[in-house]
């Protein structure tokens, strides 16, 4: 790892995190300002060994147990017994890309040096992050409150030589990796534990995961937008700017500034200015900004909360070490990542929504006026009938995934813990939700296209001739039917990975004011 990126502590930006994510050769280090705040924590929790008064988490024990005193000869052994007791999660294992930012998240939080562990813990976090060994993470068994208990356990595990990891794309024990790696197995102190898997960072990593996503899906739904606009010879006026003023929703506003610029120079819109006897375009046409724009306000919210958690210090007890203080809380608790993911999921099933509306839209000749089905010859050819049912379907399981996962909770620990957050699979479940929409869009994509081969030889906007290539460079206009999976797919691969954007080959300022970083 050549490069080098510098891990400020509360200090993490959502362009940081893009780039970490997005580059596997970037390594990472830890401000060297932040170490006398660690150091400081770490000693005032060594004091507090030393001493007789009860300390939970230092020398009681968990949860329902915190009122049971642990002798001191058995502090370290505590702390051991408790990752190994936690990590009890099932499932397929996350993703290495999620598990490398629960990495970077946990290291980043101990950091910030309220959290009493040693400057050695938050090292050894980043050493695996670094020498490339990623923990084998279970997706499921954590409720999110008093943290991501058992996947943060799962975690941590290799840390300390134990459990499993995947290391130059093979999994094995967590010992074996950590000797591949040229890395040592750590022992931990008093509260270390705890530290280590009290917390929101896999919630909070899984929710982060899908906001990376979320932007590139959106940009390219407005654009895929603008172009049906166009294939249907839908009008313009609802774009007006005084429009969007005297409601003042901000991510309405520029939702409209983004289609008025994408729109402008197109022929088509300029050949039915006069002699179109339709009065109103359908809603799922001229109520872009608005349902587009409410998203877009829903995932500014997202970013803002999930950001100051990816800053946050969630463990518990926290460590005041200026005051000589230990303070047991809750921060652990994930209501604000179970609610802002609760959001992005709505947002993230609206965009889908309102694209297959428009799909069922263009292939309604009545209302598009472009063949039934956008093919030639219907009856012989069926066109893009069944693509739009693929859509329909991927619609409606984005409704049931929609459903707030933080309206749900179950108690556990006994009733200790009796009010959770469902976060982690609040935020767990926005991958597929994203690779739904994303379909979707796909599909809009390719009936938009087709939309457009009927009005030719007028053209679009320049920006939106540019989409129009892209579409053709993986997808022939289908004049005679034939099986479209291939072209979903390829479309799907170009809107996940954010190409749509860049098709419109020249630098549209409004449009890129939509992105989240």
């Amino acid at each position: 790892m050549a490069e080098q990126e510098l891990l400020h502590p509360g200090e993490i930006t959502l362009a940081q995190l893009r780039r970490l994510c997005g580059r596997d050769e970037l390594a990472v280090a830890l401000d060297p300002s932040s170490r006398a705040a660690i150091r400081a924590s770490a000693e005032l929790v060594r004091r507090a060994t030393e001493g007789d008064a009860p300390v939970y988490g230092v020398n009681t024990g968990f949860g329902k147990l915190a009122t049971q005193r642990i002798a001191r000869e058995d502090l370290a052994l505590l702390q051991l017994k408790l990752l190994r007791s936690h990590a009890v999660g099932v499932g397929d294992p996350l993703p290495a890309r999620v598990v490398k930012l629960v990495l970077l998240l946990k290291a980043a939080s101990l950091a910030r040096g309220f959290s009493g562990v040693r400057e050695e813990v938050v090292d050894g976090l980043l050493a695996l992050y670094n020498r490339g060994v990623v923990p084998v993470i279970p997706s499921q068994g954590s409720v999110g409150a008093s943290g991501d208990l058992a996947p943060l356990a799962h975690l941590c595990l290799p840390l300390i030589g134990e459990g499993e990891a995947v290391h130059e794309g093979v999994r094995m024990p967590g010992g074996q990796a950590l000797e591949r790696a040229g890395l040592r197995a750590l022992q931990l102190g008093a509260k270390e534990g705890l530290a280590l898997i009290n917390g929101t960072q896999v919630s909070t990593a899984l929710a982060l995961d899908a906001l990376l996503g979320v932007d590139k899906l959106f940009e390219a739904a407005a654009i895929t937008g603008a172009l049906t606009l166009d294939a249907a010879r839908g009008s313009d006026a609802p774009f007006d700017p005084r429009i969007h003023a005297v409601r003042g929703q901000p991510g309405q506003i520029d939702c409209a500034a983004a289609y008025r610029a994408l729109m402008v120079g197109s022929d088509i819109r300029r050949s039915h200015l006069e002699g179109d006897d339709r009065v109103q375009d359908p809603y799922c046409l001229r109520c872009q900004p608005q349902v587009m724009g409410a998203c877009l306000d829903q995932m500014r919210y997202a970013t803002q909360v999930l950001m100051r958690e990816a800053n946050a210090v969630t463990d518990n007890p926290l460590v005041f070490a200026e005051g000589g203080h230990m303070v047991s809380g809750g921060n652990f608790h994930a209501e604000p990542v179970a609610l802002a993911a609760d959001a992005l999921a709505v947002a993230i099933a609206e965009i889908g929504a309102i694209s297959e509306r428009r799909v069922a839209m263009l292939v309604d000749t009545v209302v598009s006026r472009l063949p039934p089905f956008l093919t030639p010859e219907p009856g012989l050819n069926s066109g893009f009938m069944i693509v739009h049912v693929t859509a329909a379907a991927l619609a409606s399981e984005n409704k049931s995934l929609a459903h707030p996962a933080s309206v749900d909770s179950l108690p556990t620990s006994a009733n200790q813990e009796d009010h959770v957050s469902m976060a982690t699979f609040a935020a767990r479940r926005l991958q597929p939700m994203l690779k739904n929409t994303a379909h979707i869009v796909a599909i809009e994509l390719l009936a938009a296209a087709q939309g457009i081969e009927f009005l030719r030889p007028l053209t679009s906007s320049p920006a939106l001739e540019g989409v129009m290539r892209l579409v053709r460079s993986v997808s022939p206009a289908m004049m005679s039917d034939r099986s479209l999976a291939r072209d979903i797919e390829a479309m799907h691969h170009l809107v996940a990975a954010g190409d749509i954007g860049h098709a419109t080959e020249q630098h549209i300022a409004e449009l890129h004011a939509l992105r989240l970083a």
